[in-house]
C-alpha cells in the first residue's frame, strides 16, 4: 500500500495525491470529480502543517457493510497540557462525500493506552465529536481548522491516560524441611527468605497478559509521547513518586491559560453560530432572488411572444388595408361625395311611398324614444311631454296605415300577375 508521511517533500505527496485521485475505472476513489482538487489541497496543507501525520489508502466499512476504498490520514497530532507537549494517535477519513460532509476522526490509543471513560468529545469507541465537525459547512471548513479545534480541546481534557502498571504480588519459594539433627534457625535459610521476602513486588509490562487479581495500580497519569518501546517485562521496584509542589504563579499562569482559552472556545463558537445564522440568511436571500429571476425571466419570454403575436396581426391588418384600398381603386366610381338618403333610389310610386312612409316611422319612433329619455333624465317637463307625444303618435299611426295600404297594393298586384314586388323594387344605387 502506498504511502506519504509529512517527513517527505511536497513535490511526493503531489505526486502520490495526483496517482490515487486521477485513476478510473473500477480501482478509482469514490469521490466527485469537481471536488477532487480541493481534496488535494485539503490534505496537502494538512501534511504541511503537521507533519505527523501521513496519507494512505485503506478500505473503510460503514454501519450497512459496504467496503470501500478511501483516503485516510494516520498519524499523531500535538497537545499542551499543563505546559507538556504530548502526542495523540488518531485517523482521519475522508468519506465519498466529502467536502461537502464533515469527515470521521477517530482516537486510536496503543496498547499502553486507554481511552478516558465519558469524555466530552470522545466516546468509548475513539470516535471524536467536536463542535467543530457539528457545524462543518462547506467550503468554509477545512482539515487543518478541525485538527487545531482538536488539538485545542484535547489540550483542556485529555482523551487518553496511560494504561496503569500492575505490581503482582509473587508467591515466596516453599523453606527448606528442617534437619532433624538442627532445630533452630538456620542463617542460610533466614538469609534466602529475607531475600525472597524483600523482591516479592515486581512490575508488569503495560503490555503483559497476566493481571493478578491483587494488583494495585497506581494513580492515573497522562499519557506521555508516544515512542516505540520493546514490551520487556521488568523486575525492579516502582519508585517512590513524590508530589510536586507547584508556586503560585505558575497555578495562576495555569489557570489564566485555561480561561483565555474557554474565552476563546465560546467567543469562536458564538461567532460560527453567528456566521452560520447569517449564511442562512443569505442563502434564503439567494433563493428568492433566483425564484424571481425566474419569474422575470417568464414574464419577458411571454411578452416577447405576445409581441410577436401582435406583429403578425399587424401585419396581416396592413395587408388587408392594401388589399381593400386597391378594391377601391377599381371600383369607386365617385360616390364619395354622394349624399347618403340619394343612396336608395325606388323603382316606381309603390315604392317611393314605401320608402317615405318607413323612414317617416323610424323618424318619429327615434323622436319618441328622445323624448322618454328628456322626461326622465328632467331635460323638459312632463306637460310638454304629454303636449307633444300624441301629436307624433299620429303621426306614426299615419306612416303605418301608408305602409299598410302599400303592402295591400303590393299584394293585389302579386296576385293578378303584375311587377315585382315592392321590396325587390327597391335597389341601391351606385
Amino acid at each position: 500500500m502506498p504511502i506519504i508521511t509529512g517527513a517527505q517533500t511536497s513535490h511526493a505527496s503531489a505526486q502520490f495525491l495526483n496517482s490515487v485521485l486521477s485513476q478510473r475505472g473500477p480501482n478509482a476513489l469514490p469521490y466527485d470529480e469537481g471536488m477532487k482538487w480541493s481534496i488535494r489541497q485539503h490534505l496537502l496543507t494538512l501534511l504541511q502543517d503537521f507533519p505527523g501525520l501521513q496519507v494512505k489508502t485503506a478500505n473503510f466499512t460503514h454501519n450497512d457493510g459496504r467496503t470501500v476504498n478511501l483516503l485516510q490520514a494516520d498519524g499523531t497530532i500535538p497537545m499542551y497540557f499543563q505546559d507538556v507537549k504530548y502526542n495523540i494517535p488518531i485517523v482521519l477519513w475522508l468519506l465519498e462525500a466529502y467536502p461537502r460532509n464533515c469527515p470521521l476522526v477517530y482516537v486510536t490509543p496503543t496498547r499502553d493506552m486507554i481511552i478516558k471513560p465519558r469524555h466530552t468529545y470522545v466516546d468509548a469507541s475513539g470516535m471524536v465529536n467536536i463542535p467543530y465537525l457539528q457545524q462543518w459547512v462547506y467550503p468554509r471548513s477545512n482539515l487543518v481548522e478541525l485538527i487545531q479545534s482538536t488539538s485545542l480541546l484535547f489540550g483542556q481534557d485529555p482523551p487518553l491516560y496511560s494504561r496503569p502498571a500492575v505490581v503482582t504480588h509473587l508467591r515466596p519459594p516453599p523453606p527448606l524441611p528442617p534437619t532433624p539433627s538442627f532445630h533452630g534457625m538456620n542463617p542460610m535459610h533466614a538469609s534466602t527468605s529475607a531475600a525472597a521476602s524483600a523482591s516479592v513486588v515486581q512490575t508488569a509490562s503495560p503490555t503483559a497478559n497476566s493481571f493478578s487479581p491483587i494488583a494495585q495500580p497506581p494513580p492515573r497519569a497522562l499519557y506521555p509521547p508516544y515512542t516505540q518501546h520493546s514490551p520487556t517485562a521488568t523486575t525492579t521496584a516502582l519508585p517512590l513518586q513524590v508530589p510536586r509542589t507547584e508556586s503560585p504563579a505558575e497555578v495562576f499562569k495555569k489557570n489564566a491559560i485555561n480561561a483565555l482559552s474557554e474565552r476563546v472556545v465560546r467567543d469562536t463558537s458564538a461567532l460560527l453560530r453567528q456566521s452560520h445564522t447569517e449564511m442562512d440568511g443569505l442563502f434564503h436571500t439567494q433563493a428568492l432572488l433566483n425564484q424571481r429571476a425566474e419569474q422575470v425571466e417568464k414574464g419577458f419570454r411571454e411578452m416577447q411572444q405576445e409581441r410577436e403575436g401582435l406583429e403578425q396581426q399587424l401585419q396581416l391588418l396592413l395587408t388587408n388595408t392594401d388589399v381593400i384600398e386597391s378594391w377601391l381603386k377599381i371600383n369607386d366610381r365617385g360616390m364619395m361625395d354622394v349624399e347618403i338618403d340619394d343612396v336608395f333610389e325606388p323603382t316606381d310610386a309603390l315604392s317611393k311611398q314605401m320608402l317615405e312612409c318607413t323612414s317617416g316611422d323610424l323618424a318619429i319612433e327615434d323622436i319618441l324614444y328622445s323624448l322618454d329619455r328628456a322626461v326622465r333624465d328632467g331635460a323638459i317637463p312632463v306637460d310638454a311631454y304629454l303636449k307633444h307625444e300624441p301629436i307624433f303618435k299620429r303621426s306614426r299611426v299615419l306612416h303605418l296605415e301608408g305602409l299598410i295600404d302599400t303592402f295591400e297594393l303590393e299584394d293585389s298586384r302579386n296576385r293578378s300577375g303584375g311587377d315585382a314586388g315592392v321590396i325587390d323594387g327597391l335597389r341601391v344605387g351606385l
